[in-house]
């Protein structure tokens, strides 16, 4: 089992959705937990995306950390811009899984 976090980022975008966007969305930590690459691929192995409805929810994969990290969510009109986003800064989404474990959170 992985241990499944959610960014500010991430956190404060679901907290716009709707009810029921919201409460789907609250159901994925669990699912990726137990099968982590049950999401779609976007680009990196790693790198996944789930569907909730129109919207999608983005995670990193950590392997040797057994961690998952929601990184952002999106709509189909800022998709690309997301993604784009989240790979030009894989390094700094790394140095924050390594400071989580760290702290033990």
């Amino acid at each position: 089992m992985y241990r499944v976090i959610g960014t500010n980022t991430y956190l404060d975008e679901i907290s716009k959705w709707t009810k029921t966007d919201y409460e789907a969305a609250e159901k994925i930590p669990a699912k990726i937990s137990a099968n982590p690459f049950s999401g779609d691929s976007v680009g990196y192995k790693f790198f996944r995306e789930q569907r909730v409805r129109e919207k999608r929810v983005y995670y990193l994969i950590y392997d040797d950390l057994k961690l998952i990290l929601l990184i952002a969510t999106s709509s189909k009109k800022d998709q690309q811009s997301k993604i784009n986003y989240i790979k030009h800064h894989l390094k700094d989404f790394r140095e924050l899984a390594d400071k989580i474990i760290k702290q033990g959170f």
